[in-house]
């Protein structure tokens, strides 16, 4: 038996790669943190900090921040790529998006990299009610939304992480393109309708134009780039593009993904939506 191989998990403190952490630790993968808190560190704002932390891994997981749809990501990506060339990385495990095109470009970099890969397109999470950018209002019992017609089929991270991480470590994945869906088709009304019911309060939910959300989000003291970043998903990934359910997920996992309504319960237990 050889050595087992080194992942790299960049992003190893967000959302999908603290998650990814935590499951290769209990399978005893050998990991290498990715972060700006790691040691080495790294940092997508700093290319002089990528160098240190591929050299000697075998394989890489890429969450990119913030999003794949800046318009910075390509290039980003394509250096990141050029430089685990240089050290011989063998597998990259690549998070990306449904429908966006700058996204679309990074996985064709990916794809004709030369090394092995995975892409897993992903739809919102359900952990953005719970851990993302939808929680404060959650917590304020009170949402105000840009007006929507599309629904999202959202995935549970948990589902997300367990096919990256087999992805990692095993052959099966290699050179597919998978479409990660939850089971079902919600609005954001529905989404928050959910959590509300299972709280037993009233959450209202106020629907407002997206120009009049946008300059909300300014008031509420946002940075330009996150503003910009959220306008551009409202308009670009929510137009209906994405109004599908696929079954990626079970194909190459063999089992179900869990529903909103699975996360909703469970996430109730941690008592994240609970007022002090």
């Amino acid at each position: 038996m050889g050595m087992k191989p080194l992942n790299l998990i960049l992003g190893s403190s967000g959302k999908t790669g603290s998650r990814i952490v935590n499951k290769l630790n209990q399978l005893d993968v050998p990991i290498r943190l990715g972060s700006r808190k790691s040691s080495p560190s790294f940092d997508w704002q700093k290319p002089e900090t990528w160098a240190p932390i591929i050299s000697g891994v075998d394989h890489i997981y890429i969450s990119y921040q913030p999003d794949l749809a800046v318009p910075n990501s390509i290039h980003d990506i394509q250096k990141l790529l050029e430089i685990a060339n240089q050290f011989k990385v063998k597998r990259i495990v690549l998070l990306s998006g449904r429908g966006e095109p700058e996204a679309i470009a990074c996985e064709t970099l990916v794809e004709n990299s030369g090394m092995e890969w995975t892409i897993l397109r992903s739809s919102w999470f359900s952990q953005n009610f719970s851990e993302g950018m939808f929680l404060g209002q959650i917590l304020e019992r009170k949402v105000v939304f840009p007006k929507l017609n599309a629904r999202e089929p959202f995935i549970d991270l948990d589902d997300l992480t367990d096919l990256a991480v087999d992805a990692l470590v095993n052959e099966k994945h290699i050179g597919k393109r998978y479409e990660l869906t939850g089971p079902e088709l919600l609005s954001f009304q529905d989404a928050f309708g959910c959590i509300a019911k299972e709280l037993n309060e009233s959450i209202p939910f106020e629907e407002i134009p997206l120009d009049e959300y946008i300059a909300m989000l300014g008031e509420f003291g946002l940075d330009q780039k996150t503003i910009w970043l959220i306008q551009y998903l409202f308009e670009t990934v929510l137009d209906g593009r994405n109004e599908s359910v696929l079954n990626d997920f079970e194909r190459a996992m063999g089992k179900k993904p869990k529903n909103f309504q699975s996360y909703v319960k469970e996430t109730m237990e941690s008592g994240v939506w609970n007022l002090p």
